[in-house]
């Protein structure tokens, strides 16, 4: 039964009673309060891929996510009121756990998302990995902010890691050991 359970629990997190009381008590509950996380499904593809075209100049095309899909990665996206707000997607092997993106819809941004988003792949981590690692754009100065805030490091510089307008951009290593 348990194991169940816990299925049940990797495809949705989420706390009901928070919308029952926002629907009664509208100014009991935050907005973040009403996030949901659930996994990625392929219908989350044009909602994901509508953030992906309006936050990055070279977007992954859509069959990069499906790629995900099929080598396991762990997919996930947030919801606010029914509505995809952002995604995040993790890589776990031999002992590591890699952010391959974290993304908000703009409109959203600044309120929260992003860091309940990298605080659930972080929880889901521990316990399946011993360090979580990412790269971020030395121009993001918002996310690498927030990466620093939750306790990460700058383990290194990966040379011309994005591509750029004039060519490519280095890419910030950052990592969180897990305890």
């Amino acid at each position: 039964m348990r194991g169940l359970m816990d299925k049940i629990k990797n495809l949705v997190i989420y706390d009901a009673d928070k919308e029952f009381y926002a629907k009664i008590f509208p100014d009991s509950v935050t907005k973040k309060d009403l996030l949901r996380i659930r996994t990625m499904t392929h219908d989350d593809l044009s909602s994901v891929m509508r953030i992906e075209r309006i936050n990055y100049q070279f977007p992954w095309e859509e069959d990069l996510f499906t790629d995900c899909f099929k080598a396991g990665y762990h997919c996930w996206v947030c919801e606010l009121e029914n509505k995809v707000v952002g995604y995040s997607l993790l890589s776990i092997a031999v002992g590591e756990a890699h952010i391959l993106n974290i993304s908000i819809d703009p409109s959203e941004q600044k309120q929260g998302i992003g860091r309940r988003m990298l605080e659930h792949l972080i929880e889901y981590s521990k316990g399946r990995a011993e360090t979580v690692f990412l790269e971020v754009r030395p121009t993001n100065i918002h996310a690498i902010a927030l990466y620093e805030d939750v306790g990460f490091n700058e383990i290194g510089i990966r040379k011309g890691y994005y591509p750029a307008e004039n060519g490519r951009e280095d890419g910030i290593m950052l990592a969180l050991e897990l305890f």
